[in-house]
């Protein structure tokens, strides 16, 4: 049984996890008002498109990382462009890749470091540099976050860390603040990655 008070926050986050498959995969997605919009798959072009000048991003580890980046996280033969705190100012601008990047690691780990082995870190997430394994890496990321809230019952909710995500301040925190915040983070980077698939599409009409 789902608690009480975790209810509203699961629903809100499969609403936006939902909506946001639907942004970048297509066939179509909640127009918000509970009427379909037709959407196209994202493709690999658009995935990494650098719409100004200095982007942070994800690129082959090879490439090595773009400008004001000291370092590429993650796992595998891509990487997503980083630097040590403190991050430099202003904050670069950062690609459709790298916030759907961002979203995947952080719904994985924070999955496992609430009702896995609580030991992966980012740097033994991989990083994907194709937009169809960006996607699956979003969903599986997804899916594994919500069976972490499913298991976690009201007890779980008030505990100082149940979840120990090491790359925030979960540790410290009630698992409910630890949820409320995955649920902002995903409203607020759908919504980035979504109006990026319009400037793109926009582009090139």
């Amino acid at each position: 049984m789902i608690p009480p008070r975790l209810a509203p926050l699961l629903e809100q986050f499969d609403f936006a996890a939902e909506r946001l498959v639907g942004r970048i995969a297509g066939p179509s997605t909640d127009s918000g008002d509970g009427a379909e919009t037709k959407t196209v798959p994202m493709t690999d072009e658009e995935y990494l498109w650098e719409p100004v000048p200095d982007c942070w991003s994800v690129r082959r580890r090879e490439d090595g990382p773009g400008a004001r980046a000291t370092l590429l996280a993650g796992a595998g033969s891509w990487g997503r462009d980083a630097a040590a705190y403190p991050h430099p100012w202003p904050p670069p601008f950062t690609t459709l890749a790298w916030r759907l990047s961002h979203l995947s690691e952080m719904l994985t780990l924070r999955a496992e470091h609430t009702a896995g082995a609580r030991m992966r870190t980012r740097d033994d997430h991989p990083v994907p540099g194709d937009a169809a394994s960006a996607i699956a890496a979003f969903t599986e990321g997804a899916a594994a976050w919500r069976r972490a809230l499913t298991d976690a019952g009201e007890a779980a909710l008030d505990t100082v860390g149940h979840c120990t995500y090491p790359h925030g301040s979960d540790a410290e925190e009630p698992f409910l603040d630890v949820v409320w915040w995955v649920n902002q983070e995903v409203l607020h980077h759908g919504a980035e990655i979504a109006l990026l698939r319009d400037l793109y599409r926009s582009r090139q009409t």
